[in-house]
């Protein structure tokens, strides 16, 4: 071949590159996705919503801007969450938001991904792992690999690959909870329980609903429980905080307060079922693992790790020192991240062969 041939053609792949974008680490949740890019960092982190036309089924906003409609629609809008307790709800809805994330990650004029590392639920079913693929593929994803969360959150919050002392994670998600054992990047045992923090919002709509005849949304929900919501008995139980919705009876606009006490009460019973469920994974242990548990505790990741006094709370309940992981809400997307330079633990540890949307242009772009 000549210099111009070669050259030709060195410029045609270069073209061809431009064209794709480099790799991705999706953390697709029930309350935010957050996407980091190799090289780039966290790109996307945005609410897992979706504004859709009630009439035409159309999907009108996502992310920040249907986030902001919530509560507040126009009488033919309609926002909802596709994804319930980790895992596809509605497939049509997720893979329009997916596909929606993954353009606002991609630079310049990139029309596709290389490669693509998603997380998933350690007890997520082979149907809904396929629905996840499938958005993936949606959204023009050339390689897609799937890693449990656990696993991913553990390597986030800076568990050595190479540690053969097994460690222990619990990632706290809006509507799941995942507890792990971890031993040199794999996976020994974990549970996954299908609640977690946004279980809070609806257990303090309830109250209101119930003993106060106010009823409110999401959005105030999530306010609610920032600002009053503890897994300790409050210091001071008495403060209050005005909220303002729907009264039941009249159906006109009212507000009334509720207390710190209040809302320690409806969200302890849900810090009880997190702490069952994390000792319930552990009792299932071997002794020596069970003794490396011991001897380093747990440590806590997923943005429910941010509740005042959940450390202190779970740390008494099971006996074993607590931390939480730096970042903890973006432990996950670090660890996917981290993968990506561990190229052989992650075909061994992905739940699924890397699987190709467009086998003939993935081989072309795999480094």
């Amino acid at each position: 071949m000549s210099i111009i041939a070669r050259t030709g053609s060195l410029i045609g792949l270069n073209a061809l590159r431009n064209l794709v974008s480099d790799s991705m680490a999706i953390d697709m949740g029930s309350a935010s996705t957050i996407i980091a890019v190799r090289g780039r960092g966290v790109v996307v982190d945005e609410p897992s919503v979706v504004a859709i036309n009630k009439i035409t089924g159309e999907v009108i906003a996502v992310g920040n801007e249907a986030h902001k409609m919530q509560g507040r629609e126009a009488r033919d809008v309609a926002v909802i969450a596709p994804l319930v307790d980790g895992v596809v709800a509605d497939f049509e809805r997720t893979r329009a938001m997916l596909d929606h994330f993954v353009r606002l990650a991609r630079s310049g004029i990139s029309h596709f991904s290389r490669r693509a590392i998603m997380s998933v639920l350690s007890e997520v079913t082979q149907v809904e792992q396929r629905a996840l693929l499938s958005a993936a593929e949606e959204a023009r994803i050339s390689r897609v690999y799937m890693i449990e969360e656990g696993q991913a959150a553990a390597i986030g919050a800076g568990v050595p690959l190479n540690d053969e002392h097994a460690s222990a994670v619990v990632d706290i998600g809006g509507g799941t909870t995942n507890v792990a054992a971890i031993v040199s990047g794999s996976i020994i045992a974990s549970r996954a329980e299908r609640i977690g923090s946004s279980d809070i919002d609806a257990a303090i709509m309830d109250r209101l609903r119930r003993h106060h005849g106010l009823t409110i949304g999401i959005p105030t929900a999530e306010r609610v429980k920032l600002e009053l919501s503890t897994a300790i008995e409050p210091r001071a139980a008495a403060t209050k905080m005005n909220v303002r919705g729907r009264d039941v009876q009249t159906g006109s606009p009212g507000a009334v307060d509720i207390t710190a006490a209040e809302v320690y009460a409806v969200t302890i019973p849900i810090i009880r079922r997190i702490a069952d469920g994390v000792r319930g994974m552990l009792t299932e242990l071997s002794p020596e693992v069970a003794g490396d548990i011991y001897d380093r505790g747990v440590i806590l990741t997923g943005g429910g790790a941010l509740l005042d006094g959940l450390p202190q709370y779970l740390q008494k309940q099971l006996g074993l020192a607590v931390r939480v992981a730096d970042d903890p809400r973006f432990a996950i997307v670090r660890g996917l991240s981290q993968l990506f330079e561990e190229p052989l633990l992650l075909r061994r540890v992905a739940r699924t062969e890397p699987h190709p949307l467009m086998d003939t242009e993935a081989s072309a772009f795999e480094t």
